[in-house]
């Protein structure tokens, strides 16, 4: 663990100015191989792969960083991994032994403070501002102090590594907490925020994917600190509302609160096949256990779904989605499956092939305390 050593301190904020926020976003690195090494000690210092099987158009979920030492990166084909480090073990995920761990690192969190906001199963943000004692910019330094022991927290209960940041927004907490991995804490002091992000390409900033990148890059900018020295006004121009946020994200700000209600908008399960699909059997009983699986994830979610749909992918990749809303709210494995098979019967062309299959719950909502009682109306 270090600290990153360019920003030397915050200046002391003028009178009846307001006092920065100080806010910390938690990173697990690796996260899932990570927990195969605590479950299976033999494994460490050895190339994890998690993910599906090459031999089923398996894609990566997470590496270990000595498979990263190959190249291997999420999302990548399994077999393109294997090419690239055939000596990896290659493990399939267990979602629920993930999920146990996770708690107890979000447990950890919400014990330092209620202003807390996962956002997946391995990142959080915590906002730190009311925990410090006054408005003196030293106190600021308090901040600091609560990561650091966080982040030994975190190693000392679950065994996990963390990497973190400390800034006064999330955008630069975010990227700041991806700087030093794995087990690093990168702090970017008030003030210090556009000095921090100049150097960087502009892919760290949310929103700008590939082809905003693309863009810019047309108009001969590739880092931050170029994004920045733009005029607002052009930006508008160019991207619309989109350009005064990246505008405004270019130079550090980002006001954004921390959400520590964080409402799920969907659950869903999807499965791309290794052989695609024309029997009409097979894909009935593909189409069951994925009803299954969404049933035990909105069980486990304590949330009910009012609507449900179906996602089908062809041979030939083209894809369409159906979806019925229901009078009433179900989490039963037996209902959804119910509702798939029709949407099924709407929208398969009985004997062409499908690549891919999914099943998901929208508009979720509580469950009654009791399943034996009725599930709430839609």
């Amino acid at each position: 663990m270090s600290i990153d050593p360019l920003y030397p301190g915050p200046p002391r904020p003028q009178a009846g100015q307001e006092a920065p926020r100080c806010i910390v976003h938690l990173d697990l690195d690796a996260f899932y191989a990570a927990v195969e090494v605590i479950e299976h000690p033999e494994y460490k210092g050895q190339p994890i792969v998690i993910g599906g099987r090459p031999n089923e158009r398996g894609v990566v979920a997470t590496a270990s960083y000595p498979a990263r030492a190959y190249g291997v990166r999420s999302a990548m084909p399994m077999a393109r991994a294997l090419q690239l480090c055939p000596h990896a073990i290659v493990l399939p995920p267990r979602h629920d032994v993930y999920r146990r761990y996770s708690r107890r690192v979000m447990e950890l969190l919400h014990q330092v403070t209620g202003q807390f906001e996962q956002i997946s199963i391995d990142e959080a943000f915590l906002d730190l501002s009311a925990q410090l004692s006054s408005d003196q910019s030293s106190d600021w330094e308090q901040g600091i102090d609560v990561a650091r022991d966080l982040q030994a927290q975190v190693r000392a209960r679950v065994g996990l590594s963390a990497s973190l940041g400390v800034a006064t927004n999330k955008l630069v907490a975010k990227v700041a907490s991806d700087r030093d991995k794995p087990g690093g804490l990168t702090v970017v002091h008030p003030g210090d925020e556009a000095a921090f992000l100049a150097p960087l390409p502009v892919r760290v900033l949310w929103g700008i994917g590939p082809v905003t990148a693309g863009k810019l890059a047309e108009m001969g900018v590739t880092t931050v600190g170029e994004l920045a020295a733009l005029p607002e006004r052009d930006l508008y121009a160019r991207f619309g509302k989109q350009g005064r946020v990246m505008a405004r994200h270019a130079r550090g700000i980002d006001r954004r609160p921390i959400k520590t209600e964080h409402e799920a908008k969907s659950i869903s399960q999807e499965r791309t096949f290794a052989r695609d699909l024309a029997d009409e059997r097979a894909i009935k009983r593909e189409l069951w256990q994925l009803c299954q699986g969404v049933s035990q994830r909105l069980q486990a979610a304590n949330l009910a779904a009012c609507t449900l749909s179906i996602k089908l992918r062809y041979a030939n990749f083209d894809t369409l989605t159906r979806q019925i809303t229901l009078q009433v709210a179900t989490d039963n494995d037996q209902t959804i499956y119910r509702t798939a098979l029709l949407l099924l019967q709407r929208a398969w062309q009985r004997g062409q092939a499908v690549r891919l299959l999914g099943v998901g719950g929208q508009r979720l909502v509580p469950p009654p305390e009791q399943r034996s009682t009725q599930l709430p109306l839609c």
